[in-house]
């Protein structure tokens, strides 16, 4: 697996953007460019279970099973995938889980002058990193419009 860094400046505080990333309904939006039906279902608390979730093509609900490895509010956000969801069934043993199982999805919010920078790093596997390398820029981007029009 490789990790994949993307970075972001925002012209919000750094409060606004951690609420924005985490809000549920801003969470909904911004990252539709992955999946157009994309939620998810837990709280942001460490240690605590997400599932990361959409409709498939053929409306079953599939997705990430996760936990909040680490989360310091205003800072930094870190999710450590170990699953899978599909149909709406936790998946956490086999081959596919094998290949994410410990991957890592890291927010790094820090203030930047007047502005506040997010930088993701992302743990892509091969079959994944084109897709990442398209969809990350353009949820950022979208990240970012939601945080300056608030």
């Amino acid at each position: 697996m490789e990790t994949l860094q993307f970075s972001v400046l925002i012209e919000a505080s750094p409060e606004v953007v951690y609420k924005t990333i985490i809000d549920p309904s801003h969470f909904q939006k911004w990252t539709s460019i992955f999946s157009p039906t994309s939620y998810f279902e837990g709280n942001w608390a460490e240690g605590s279970k997400m599932r990361f979730l959409a409709k498939d093509e053929e409306g079953n609900l599939s997705g990430m099973l996760s936990r909040i490895k680490k989360n310091t509010p205003n800072q930094f956000i870190s999710i450590e995938h170990y699953g899978w969801i599909q149909n709406d069934k936790e998946v956490t043993a086999g081959k596919d889980v094998e290949a994410i199982k410990g991957a890592l999805e890291n927010y790094t919010i820090t203030k930047e002058d007047n502005l506040t920078k997010v930088t993701i790093d992302s743990d892509a596997f091969p079959e994944m990193e084109d897709f990442f390398l398209e969809t990350w820029p353009k949820a950022l981007e979208i990240l970012k419009e939601i945080c300056e029009t608030q």
